[in-house]
């Protein structure tokens, strides 16, 4: 017999590859880390639905990459600016392993000038990036700060969480809306059932009916979007009066206690 491990390997029709389409879900992947980092850095749960996330990189992607971003990051709107000033600014500081021994004696004049209340941050980032540094003149001492010579923070402005790396700057919305905040509470509540179907066995296409008791606030959310709620979960029957069902559970949702009963139909 032949065996498979003397066979060559298929050559790649290197005509095939769509570069365009490479360079584009690097841009995609890279903005989904930084705004998986933004939710982190805000203290957003991953279903906790946000209103919009805003981004500024070198390629502005259409509709098909953008819908991408906002289902990995449950966004309603992805939104590409030219701008962060509105939203975000930069905060430096003199990294000292270098610009010491580059500009020792003029260390605390630079220290003072980058922390001045004044001076304007996104200015700054913006020259650093068009020229490669930040020139300054103290007296006849001439300064250029590369931005290896810096340490560079994003400064966060109210209601909004931003993050930068790599060219590419990203800023959640983190205001919730009342409307925001009931989806919130659907999508946990939905989660939680989904976990105690996997608990009771259930086959993934098998319908149940659907207790929720406790927290009036979380009833009243469920009432009102019964439809979304039963439709993910395959629920024929939501009710919210006692059930002797397949298990019991209690949970936590966002503060508000709820006792959960799933019944296979």
């Amino acid at each position: 017999l032949i065996s498979v491990h003397l066979c060559s390997f298929p050559e790649a029709d290197t005509s095939m590859i769509d570069r365009e389409l490479e360079a584009n879900m690097k841009a995609v992947v890279d903005i989904v880390i930084l705004g998986r980092a933004a939710r982190n850095g805000a203290a957003m749960k991953n279903r906790q639905p946000l209103a919009a996330m805003y981004v500024k990189c070198e390629t502005v992607l259409d509709s098909f990459y953008s819908d991408i971003i906002r289902d990995e990051l449950n966004v309603k709107e992805v939104r590409f600016i030219d701008d962060m000033s509105a939203i975000s600014s930069y905060s430096f500081k003199p990294n000292l392993k270098t610009v010491g021994p580059k500009y020792g004696k003029l260390l605390g004049q630079i220290r003072a000038t980058l922390q001045n209340p004044e001076f304007d941050g996104n200015a700054a980032m913006n020259e650093l990036k068009s020229t490669g540094a930040l020139h300054f003149t103290f007296g006849a001492d001439e300064v250029a700060l590369e931005e290896g010579d810096l340490l560079i923070e994003v400064q966060q402005k109210a209601g909004y969480y931003s993050i930068a790396d790599h060219g590419i700057a990203v800023a959640l919305d983190t205001t919730l809306t009342d409307e925001l905040i009931r989806e919130g509470f659907v999508r946990e509540v939905i989660s939680k059932v989904q976990t105690m179907r996997k608990e009771a066995d259930f086959v993934v296409t098998d319908h149940i009916k659907v207790s929720v008791c406790g927290s009036e606030t979380v009833c009243d959310i469920l009432r009102a979007d019964a439809s979304e709620f039963s439709s993910a979960v395959l629920c024929d029957e939501l009710t919210f009066d006692a059930l002797e069902g397949d298990l019991t559970k209690e949970w936590d949702v966002n503060g508000e206690k709820i006792t959960v009963t799933v019944a296979k139909v």
